[in-house]
């Protein structure tokens, strides 16, 4: 089959593999539901009895939250990866997690609305990213190694405040509450954080998707992207402004979450190649698939909630381990 051909039907094949899966979710949790049921729910909106209030306001907003969250993360990391050239980088090199993740600390630690400490975490998330340029603009060199260098500053002076944040926090009930958000959770998702997370991740992954031939040249070397009239810094910069908008608003409604943006995309581009046109959509349906399946486990492994975070490190750094011997392997061939 031709690639032309193939692309396509691989990308309506995790377009399906996704929409099965959170179809599947709907049936799981402590309140057992049978496909049937689900279905009958769905067609019947907005469903009647407890299994339709199961389905429609606590199943359905969770796994589309974890479906845009795991998506998010996911095509950022694909994206990063790209731009800059180094196959380690994650959501979490642009220093934009530590802020936003300091943002939600504090806002819990003031006890603020729900409200609040979204708009909190979503503003010291494009803070820390504004932060990162400063650094770089100080040193007259927004080139990818100044960025990476400044990113890991940021990164560590906010991950201190957060631990500041946990050190004066009260611990018999507020610290509880960061260190669980901290870990990241769906277990408060509502149809209100849905749009909240789906207006951001809808635009930026549209805005991507135009841009996935240009990131493209970005892995050629600079002289040559210059000479093909690539304006680099202006790509480099809309690019991280997309992934901050991305990081900053998964982290404001589910709390951080690790690992995704750096495995998913190596999964993706074993799959499909290092084409961004090619690898971006394949890596949001990827994303979006493995957390939705990791959220079922979170919620129906043990009567208590475990925490996403957690879980995809479990998960990740195994995965990663297997993707590493596998791309090292067929390289030495």
């Amino acid at each position: 089959m031709q690639a032309t051909n193939r692309y396509p039907l691989l990308h309506g094949g995790f377009i399906v593999l996704t929409l099965c899966l959170a179809l599947a979710s709907l049936c799981l949790g402590q309140y057992r539901l049978g496909l049937s049921e689900v279905m009958q729910q769905i067609v019947s909106f907005p469903g009647d009895g407890t299994a339709g209030q199961i389905v429609w306001s606590v199943r359905l907003p969770r796994i589309l939250l974890a479906l845009l969250a795991g998506g998010g993360l996911a095509l950022c990391g694909a994206v990063l990866q790209g731009v800059f050239q180094n196959p380690l980088v994650d959501p979490h090199i642009i220093g934009v997690t530590s802020g936003s993740a300091f943002g939600g600390t504090l806002a819990i630690l003031l006890g603020v609305s729900p409200l609040i400490m979204m708009v909190s975490t979503f503003g010291f998330g494009l803070g820390a990213l504004i932060l990162v340029w400063l650094i770089a603009a100080l040193q007259q060199r927004e080139n990818t190694l100044m960025l990476i260098l400044s990113g890991i500053i940021i990164s560590g002076f906010f991950a201190a405040l957060v631990s500041l944040m946990q050190y004066l926090a009260d611990s018999e009930e507020t610290l509880p509450n960061i260190v669980f958000w901290l870990l990241g959770s769906f277990a408060t998702a509502n149809w209100h954080k849905v749009a909240m997370l789906a207006l951001p991740v809808s635009f930026v992954t549209v805005v991507l998707f135009q841009l996935r031939w240009r990131i493209n040249l970005l892995a050629l070397e600079e002289k040559d992207a210059l000479a093909l009239g690539v304006p680099l810094k202006m790509l480099r910069r809309s690019v991280l402004i997309c992934c901050a908008v991305l990081v900053s608003s998964q982290v404001a409604v589910s709390g951080s979450i690790a690992w995704v943006g750096l495995v998913i995309p190596h999964l993706a581009r074993l799959l499909v190649g290092a084409d961004h046109r090619h690898l971006l959509p394949v890596a949001f349906w990827l994303g979006g698939s493995f957390m939705i399946v990791v959220d079922d486990l979170a919620r129906t492994l043990t009567q208590a909630e475990i925490p996403i975070g957690i879980i995809t490190a479990l998960l990740g750094a195994p995965m990663f381990a297997v993707l590493l011997f596998h791309t090292t392997r067929r390289s030495t061939q």
